[in-house]
């Protein structure tokens, strides 16, 4: 999405989800400061933010720690993929799916894990009586 990034993962047993967030949150920021500085500075200054204390900086994200939500069941799962999939086609920016370049909906129609990889073990089969998590995922 052009401001915001949908991601569904499943943390290692003792992860925070706020260190997955920071270390995600601070690589991305830096390499996109960085090129931003090398290929194109004078987009620079639509990034500059003034923080609290005066000082200025440049941001990427967003202040705060983001929305998240716990899935606790299969189904919540599959939903929040299809939602994710689905949401550059509601925003008008693609008519499928699979069209948004920074989506793993081709990823997932396809089998072929580009431009995003895929743990396509780690999410659960949905079935008709499957409404919660298995042991393995808890």
């Amino acid at each position: 999405m052009p401001e915001h990034v949908h991601l569904v993962l499943h943390p290692r047993e003792g992860t925070r989800i706020a260190s997955i967030l920071k270390t995600l949150k601070q690589s991305s920021s830096k390499r996109a400061i960085n090129w931003l500085k090398r290929n194109a500075a004078e987009y620079l200054s639509t990034i500059e933010d003034i923080q609290p204390n005066g000082k200025r900086a440049y941001r990427i994200w967003q202040r705060g720690g983001g929305y998240d939500r716990n899935l606790r069941s299969v189904r919540d799962i599959h939903e929040k993929i299809a939602y994710t999939h689905q949401n550059p086609v509601s925003r008008g920016l693609v008519p499928r799916p699979i069209d948004f370049h920074w989506s793993s909906a081709n990823s997932w129609e396809s089998g072929v894990d580009v431009p995003l990889s895929i743990d396509r073990d780690s999410v659960p089969s949905l079935t008709i009586q499957d409404d919660r998590l298995d042991s393995k995922l808890m």
